[in-house]
């Protein structure tokens, strides 16, 4: 149980089984039209679970969320503070602002789509103000990979050789590392990542 950051392929993206988004691709691509832009189609189909590949994005949000939000206030505008938290599903499309659609998704009354390249460059500042190690933890997230990484003392122990402001706060360092990365994956892949 908990809230899981994900991946999603073509196949769940565009609606082709029972647990698909085909309602939220389709809304999605009524509004980017709207917008005068292309629609999202280029969706990666899953592939077979490698680890360490990079084909796939899995991080369980375990730790308090306190601290990454007082990162967020003190470094981030007010509207850049609700673009970075506020979304439930994030795509590889630059978008200028979030979109809300008036479809239900895991956690709220609607869904809330956010670019990646603006969510990236988000993170990216939030990790240099705290110094995040990027070159040492996970590159990858197909298994939980940071979160073992930060849960299982890895983190604890690269903190003690290698000490900075992202070693005073693993939980804030943690959720500054899943974003930086769910955005980095998102637009690599070209796929959709969303809360479940």
């Amino acid at each position: 149980m908990g809230i899981y950051l994900v991946n999603v392929g073509a196949h769940e993206w565009f609606g082709e089984d029972e647990e698909g988004r085909g309602d939220v691709a389709a809304a999605l691509n009524e509004e980017l039209g709207r917008r005068g832009l292309p629609p999202y189609t280029g969706v990666p189909e899953e592939t077979d679970f490698a680890p360490g590949s990079g084909t796939a994005f899995e991080e369980k949000l375990v730790p308090p969320m306190d601290g990454f939000v007082a990162l967020c206030r003190a470094h981030l505008t007010t509207a850049e503070q609700e673009l970075l938290l506020g979304w439930t599903v994030l795509v590889p499309v630059p978008l200028d602002e979030e979109i809300e659609l008036p479809i239900e998704s895991a956690h709220d009354l609607t869904t809330t789509v956010a670019g990646a390249p603006q969510v990236l460059a988000l993170a990216e500042r939030l990790a240099a103000a705290v110094e995040l190690p990027a070159d040492v933890m996970p590159a990858t997230s197909d298994n939980l990979e940071l979160t073992g990484w930060f849960l299982d003392g890895a983190a604890k122990r690269t903190a003690a050789a290698r000490p900075g402001p992202w070693a005073d706060d693993l939980d804030t360092a943690f959720y500054t590392a899943v974003y930086l990365r769910a955005a980095q994956h998102s637009i690599r892949r070209g796929c959709p990542i969303v809360y479940s």
